[in-house]
């Protein structure tokens, strides 16, 4: 597990080459598989696949989606605020799971983040994108995860830069 925690970096740049469909199935499985909070599972999620609509989505905010577009997929991670207060900690969970997945099956992917982004000085990210896709009222979006072939190759994290001053043992110190 490890060496897929160094694997997995963040692809900005994809092939234009389609997923193959058990690769969709699995990353859709990775999704429903991810754990939520007393088992509430108060996500649902967004397969785009559609360039046009991967276009439009891209210009959810400024500079920071742009490369979604050259995605084969996405993924709008959401979570009903009806049904739990933690959402926003399962969305979050959900979205690496299925990052991690994405890695495991050769994929790339990257987190977009939404909640709490603007898309202009007047409108969020998030109501760009629940406008666009006709998102209910009560299901905030916590991210969209681009995903597809690797157009870019990023070496593995390197276990020597890891900040082992950050682990403390019994208390803070």
């Amino acid at each position: 597990m490890l060496d897929l925690f160094k694997k997995r970096r963040s692809i900005r740049k994809f092939k234009q080459k389609p997923i193959e469909k058990e690769k969709i199935e699995a990353l859709k499985k990775a999704l429903l598989l991810a754990p939520s909070s007393r088992n509430i599972k108060p996500l649902e999620f967004i397969f785009l696949d559609n360039k046009e609509i991967l276009n439009d989505i891209s210009k959810c905010k400024p500079h920071g989606a742009i490369f979604l577009k050259e995605a084969a997929l996405a993924v709008v991670v959401l979570g009903d605020e009806n049904k739990s207060d933690v959402w926003v900690e399962d969305a979050s969970i959900a979205s690496i799971i299925v990052q991690l997945e994405a890695e495991a099956l050769e994929l790339g992917s990257c987190w977009i983040q939404i909640r709490n982004r603007n898309y202009n000085e007047n409108k969020m990210a998030e109501d760009y994108i629940k406008e666009k896709l006709n998102i209910k009222e009560n299901f905030k979006v916590e991210s969209i995860i681009a995903i597809g072939y690797k157009d870019e190759s990023k070496n593995p994290t390197d276990e020597e830069n890891l900040d082992f001053s950050k682990i403390h043992i019994n208390k803070f110190d």
